[in-house]
């Protein structure tokens, strides 16, 4: 798609020395090892080197000062920018424009041909004048370990290298004989001028002892391999309906945010990004957590992507088999994740501290872990896909160990820091873990478990109707012994736990709409959490209502909510955790898997309920791979 046409764009004017960019403007590229964010500014603001969870060569967003940036741009104020991804790919670029003087396109790419175990890790980047002539400044200022070190520049010949206090080593390579300068302020700075028709290479290269010529790199050859992968990988969306292209940028997301080495995926590749701009609510999102992993692959291989199923799965099996265990959360080569620690040298996004490296959730107990994991296992196999013999088997022990645990408390999906209780989402995943098991046992030969987990899953599901439920007000809540509902009710007809026609169900979804929709979006919950500081709507929550609404037979409702929510994303179609519900504005770690998988399944839905209306079928759209009710 070229940026003149791009059907979603973003114009602004900037400042060169300003604050960086809000979370919304910016883009992200990867190579299935990490990710950049490059901002419509022209400055990779993040950027972990050489895996998504290791320390920060470039953490502008979180301190513009200090964190370091890597920027190239025009040289001079009063330019006007444009971003869009190249059609079907993860291929970034950004268009300078400034009147009377020229027009630049910046092309930004991590090289990647699909092989997992091998990376470049390199960042290329691509300076074309278009129209006119413009002088360029690029900005290379990177502070290892999230600036907890000094770091070094020097120049070199055709570029200039950085050096760390660990022995980190970067190099950025630029062609056409361009110098580089030393700032007083850190880092090096270098300007030319481009006229129409001209373009420039610079190469960022990760453990580089000096910078080579541009050739060496082979920068053509990688942005045409490059797109080649993405545009492959892109055409396996098997997905025709009418937001096709939304749908094809989210699995492009979640593609980005799966470290293709062990198959695991990271919640965002981000730390700290504010849920509340100047609350406590800033969290590391740079590990795989089970539940939200398995919700994701459930997703792309609901549109056609069964080999990134596959390697996560193995991911599950290699990690269970070490550990004996499955933890709510694991590093993305399967190990304990860090605990939290606090960088109060970094002033933090826009000036929210804290800053935080680890994750103090990664103790909680969280039992509803195990159902989406059983569920996407359930559908890889009825799309196609055939579960090993050994994969089976580490299913089997989690579904046993979940019943297990299914009597005892737990903080729940949302990882409260408050005490352990009962959470009715907990229950109702452990119902699916073991309706899917079911389902998946004869595919060998059965199970002699099966009258076991037969019993468990009515038991549950008796438990639920019993004390998940409030006779006075009519509605399912969040907590056994509660009064309150949580977003996460809305699972239930999605669930097929109980039929959307249920009127304990319909009055539940009226109830959550009415007590937990904000504007045009829905937030979590209002049950207190144990977290002193407010939170925006959040964007999984309102595709989950989308959904409802679609089986409850009330389309008209369910697509208003499902495009306030596609109004979320920014001009390139990435979703952030939450979003504010007065101004629109993306809030939280970006982008975001929850909220792309809650994009693609919702949209899958609706197409389908449209596709029924048309042809005048008068019944849930229940999606071809879903199981239907099982009591």
């Amino acid at each position: 798609m070229d940026i003149y046409t791009a059907s979603r764009r973003l114009a602004q004017t900037f400042t060169l020395d300003g604050a960086p960019p809000a979370t919304g403007m910016y883009g992200a590229v990867g190579d299935g090892h990490t990710c950049a964010l490059i901002g419509v500014n022209g400055a990779v603001d993040w950027l972990c080197l050489p895996r998504f969870d290791s320390p920060s060569v470039f953490a502008g967003i979180l301190d513009p000062g200090k964190g370091g940036t890597f920027r190239i741009a025009p040289a001079r104020e009063g330019h006007e920018s444009l971003q869009s991804y190249d059609d079907a790919t993860n291929v970034l670029q950004t268009l300078f424009r400034k009147p009377g003087s020229g027009v630049v396109c910046l092309t930004d790419f991590m090289p990647w041909n699909g092989d997992p175990r091998s990376s470049t890790h390199e960042l290329h980047r691509l300076i074309e004048a278009r129209e006119g002539v413009m002088e360029i400044e690029v900005l290379f200022d990177p502070r290892f370990d999230y600036a907890r070190g000094t770091t070094r520049v020097h120049i070199a010949e055709g570029g200039v290298v950085a050096e760390g206090p660990n022995g980190e080593r970067l190099s950025l390579a630029i062609g056409g004989g361009v110098l580089f300068e030393l700032r007083p302020e850190g880092g090096a700075v270098a300007r030319f001028t481009l006229r129409s028709g001209q373009r420039m290479w610079t190469v960022l290269s990760w453990r580089s002892k000096r910078p080579e010529k541009i050739a060496a790199y082979r920068p053509f050859d990688h942005l045409r391999s490059t797109r080649r992968f993405w545009r492959k990988w892109a055409s396996k969306l098997n997905y025709d309906g009418p937001w096709r292209h939304d749908v094809q940028r989210s699995a492009l997301t979640l593609k980005l945010l799966q470290y293709a080495p062990t198959g695991a995926m990271v919640a965002a590749p981000t730390t700290s990004l504010p849920v509340c701009p100047g609350g406590q609510r800033n969290w590391d999102y740079r590990f795989s957590w089970t539940r939200d992993s398995a919700m994701a692959i459930r997703a792309m291989n609901l549109i056609g992507y069964r080999e990134e199923a596959l390697g996560f799965f193995q991911f599950v099996r290699d990690t269970v088999q070490r550990y004996d265990r499955l933890d709510l959360m694991v590093t993305i080569d399967g190990e304990m994740v860090p605990n939290e620690v606090l960088l109060e040298h970094l002033s933090g996004h826009r000036g929210s501290q804290p800053v935080r490296l680890g994750n103090a959730a990664r103790d909680q107990i969280q039992h509803d872990i195990v159902g989406p994991l059983v569920d996407a296992a359930s559908l890889y196999e009825q799309s196609g896909g055939t579960l090993g013999l050994g994969l089976w088997r580490q299913i089997r022990k989690l579904v046993n160990q979940a019943v297990e645990n299914s009597v005892q408390p737990d903080h729940g999906i949302w990882e409260p820091r408050s005490i352990a209780t009962h959470h009715v989402h907990s229950k109702l995943m452990t119902w699916v873990a073991l309706d899917r098991a079911l389902h998946i046992a004869p595919l060998f030969g059965g199970d002699m478990y099966e009258n076991d987990w037969r019993a468990a899953r009515d038991r549950i599901m008796i438990e639920v109707l019993d004390k998940g439920y409030d006779d006075g007000i009519g509605t399912f809540v969040g907590e056994y012994g509660g009064h309150d509902v949580d977003s996460t009710l809305l699972l239930m007809p999605i669930n097929g736990f109980l039929p959307p026609s249920d009127p304990r169900v319909d009055r539940t979804i009226k109830r959550v709409i009415h007590e937990l929709g904000s504007g045009r979006f829905l937030r979590r919950y209002h049950t207190p959490d144990g977290i002193d500081a407010d939170e925006g709507a959040f964007v999984l929550c309102g595709f989950w209502l989308s959904e409802a609404l679609a089986l409850s037979g009330r389309l008209d409702e369910a697509l208003e909510v499902f495009h306030n929510h596609l109004s979320a994303a920014n001009h390139l179609g990435l979703l952030a955790e939450e979003v504010d519900p007065a101004t629109g504005a993306p809030l939280g770690n970006y982008p975001q898997a929850f909220s792309h998988l809650g994009l693609i399944q919702a949209a899958a839905r609706l197409d389908l309920a449209l596709r029924l209306r048309d042809e005048g079928i008068d019944q849930p759209p229940r999606l071809d791979l879903d199981f239907p009710t099982s009591h």
